[in-house]
């Protein structure tokens, strides 16, 4: 800079305004302009989890060194952790294009001493946050606004959030699967690991030696094992090996994009080797793609795990009655959970529509393509929310079933789980009001409780 060059972002504009100069006396007013500038998000804020999670992925990038931020800001960044402040950050304004510069604006604005923060669960100012952990607010220098806002940190934020629950979500339904499969009477067969060895998916290898776990050493099994008419199982319950293995070689894939995003530097211009180099590193393509992918497979596995509570609830199997109700009839049981669940499963359809098959010119046609990377990961964020509904409302309805077998057992994986389970939603006596039972369920799935399981 003291050579008279032109630096992107430090001694010109920003975009579209990449030609405009400006003079060194006006560099730290037009940094700070620009964080007040780009803060346009709109709409519900992110969780005080993801709001942090930006501001620590932040921090992850800045430190490899080759953002050209002083050490400062760092530690300035760093301290805001400690001291448990959230910027709150509107979740809707970011195309992915230069990165998520509306969210990541509105974490600046925090580290400037504006807008406002959460706090020990509170909403308050950033100034008066940042006065109560000892900290000013921070002053920029040049490169340092633009080092805060450009990156790919907020989709990081909420899809990795999200895909750690659709991990929880893929055990919850593997375990409902093989609860159902007991409930309904089914046959473990298909999940003999020498079939899976002759169609080697490592997900599908993975989700058969799961469901064997769980069924190993059934009661219910045994007492059908010998004169039951049946052949066949339908696919929801014979081919899960194959539905959630593809899942789930899909997530890991997911989680291999994530965390590689997460160990990048996706600033712009960078400074590499003494060189300062303009690129295109904060383009969420990647991130785009991997969300997109998860959520399509998030919604088949919902998807196939509402077929299961329509089995479940429709009497398809000897002992159970219609809708796993004691006096069918006088009483509902279980018939509007599995509507709830396809409701859900439904609205998943639509949401899996790929966000990255659009494109909106911005900044002047300067940034001509961008990745929709923010909106990939917030609708995904939402897949997979319905889909732990979805899983719980399986889980519950599987469980009543089982209650028809009893005193007869089911696998002692699935009993394990299902202790879990009753520790929270106790079994049905008669018709009563179910939604509690089913919102506690699915908190149950998405905090970890099965995870062992």
């Amino acid at each position: 800079m003291a050579a008279g060059r032109a630096i992107y972002g430090v001694n010109t504009g920003f975009g579209e305004l990449a030609s405009t100069r400006i003079s060194r006396e006006r560099l730290t007013q037009m940094q700070r302009n620009l964080v007040l500038s780009h803060a346009c998000g709109v709409g519900e804020p992110l969780s005080q989890q993801e709001s942090r999670a930006i501001l620590f992925l932040r921090v992850n990038e800045l430190s490899r060194g080759f953002s050209g931020v002083r050490p400062a800001l760092i530690e300035h960044l760093v301290a805001m952790l400690d001291a448990g402040i959230a910027p709150l950050i509107p979740s809707r304004g970011s195309v992915g294009a230069s990165g998520d510069l509306a969210p990541q604006a509105h974490m600046a604005l925090a580290v400037i001493g504006e807008g406002d923060v959460l706090r020990r669960g509170r909403r308050v100012g950033a100034r008066q946050a940042l006065r109560r952990a000892g900290l000013r607010p921070f002053v920029l220098a040049e490169k340092e606004g633009l080092a805060l806002l450009n990156g790919t940190q907020a989709m990081q934020s909420v899809g990795g959030l999200a895909l750690l629950s659709a991990e929880r979500v893929w055990r919850a339904c593997t375990l409902a699967c093989a609860a159902s499969l007991d409930a309904l009477t089914g046959t473990p067969a298909p999940y003999d690991e020498a079939v899976s060895r002759l169609k080697p998916h490592p997900g599908q290898i993975a989700a058969a030696r799961a469901l064997r776990r769980l069924l190993e050493g059934s009661d219910i099994r045994r007492s059908h094992a010998v004169g039951d008419p049946r052949v066949q199982d339908s696919y929801s319950l014979r081919c899960a090996p194959q539905v959630h293995g593809a899942v789930l070689d899909r997530l890991a894939e997911a989680r291999r994009v994530v965390e590689i995003e997460m160990r990048s530097v996706t600033d712009n211009p960078l400074i590499v080797g003494g060189r300062v180099i303009s690129g295109g590193n904060f383009h969420g393509q990647a991130l785009s793609f991997a969300f997109d992918s998860a959520a399509g497979a998030m919604t088949a596995l919902a998807n196939m795990s509402e077929r299961r509570s329509f089995q479940l609830t429709a009497a398809a199997a000897p002992r159970l009655k219609a809708f796993l109700a004691a006096d069918p009839g006088v009483e509902s049981g279980y018939m509007i959970a599995q509507y709830a669940a396809a409701a859900l499963a439904s609205e998943n359809k639509t949401l899996a529509h790929p966000a990255s098959a659009d494109s909106v010119p911005t900044s002047a046609n300067k940034e001509d393509f961008v990745s929709m990377g923010m909106w990939s990961a917030l609708k995904f964020k939402r897949v997979v929310w319905n889909a732990a509904q979805v899983a719980a409302i399986e889980l519950v309805c599987a469980a009543q079933a089982i209650e028809f077998h009893r005193p007869l057992r089911s696998g002692r994986g699935v009993e394990r789980a299902l202790a879990i389970l009753r520790s929270q939603v106790k079994a049905s006596r008669g018709d009563e009001v179910l939604s509690g039972k089913l919102e506690t369920a699915r908190e149950m799935i998405l905090s970890g409780a099965f995870e062992e399981d």
